[in-house]
């Protein structure tokens, strides 16, 4: 889903999610919640086209707060279920900014997924979004997948990030398995950083 084919800079994520919690902040709307997707690396310092603002939800009830929050403002699908993705989910637009929310409520045994079991819940880094500290998903989940998804204008600008500036191999050799991306082509990935900086520390939050 993206943002009508223009592509968001740093500023415009920061500005409009400040605009956001700001809002639900205002109205007591206290919720948990990680920023995924493409915003979520762009934020991170990886340089690729952002479409729109992701927000994964704990709960639906966090996704009706979230949507109450935002009622003044121009409401694009209303918070429903989804059955076949399994995720109940609203967007909102935001000064020009589409912001979605959703949950994704399908179980995994796993900490290697972007978006269901433990791993965005366990594995993110606090970002700075002007007067709020936003819960971002690390980038090794995301990483993974864009490349099941195989989107090289997504993963290259990623890898090259990566590779200038290391990365939690245990938890990305975690991710590739556990989103299911052929053996092959995880060689590819770690030929690509095999001379990265040492490894982050897995228990960074």
């Amino acid at each position: 889903m993206d943002n009508g084919g223009t592509f968001l800079r740093v500023a415009d994520i920061t500005a409009t999610l400040d605009t956001v919690l700001t809002t639900m902040r205002d109205v007591g709307a206290d919720i948990t919640y990680r920023l995924g997707g493409t915003s979520a690396a762009l934020l991170q310092g990886v340089q690729l086209p952002v479409g729109d603002i992701d927000l994964l939800a704990a709960r639906r009830e966090d996704v009706d707060k979230f949507a109450a929050a935002l009622a003044s403002f121009p409401c694009f699908h209303a918070a429903s279920w989804f059955p076949d993705s399994s995720q109940y989910f609203a967007r909102y637009e935001v000064h020009g900014v589409k912001v979605e929310m959703s949950t994704v409520e399908r179980q995994v045994d796993s900490d290697g997924m972007e978006c269901v079991g433990r791993g965005p819940w366990q594995h993110y880094v606090w970002i700075a979004c002007r007067s709020h500290q936003v819960p971002v998903v690390r980038l090794e989940l995301r990483l993974a997948t864009e490349l099941v998804r195989d989107r090289p204008d997504r993963y290259e600008p990623l890898l090259d990030h990566m590779s200038a500036q290391g990365c939690d191999f245990d938890l990305l050799r975690r991710a590739m398995r556990d989103q299911g991306l052929p053996a092959e082509r995880q060689c590819l990935v770690w030929d690509r950083l095999a001379h990265s900086a040492p490894h982050r520390n897995s228990d960074v939050r």
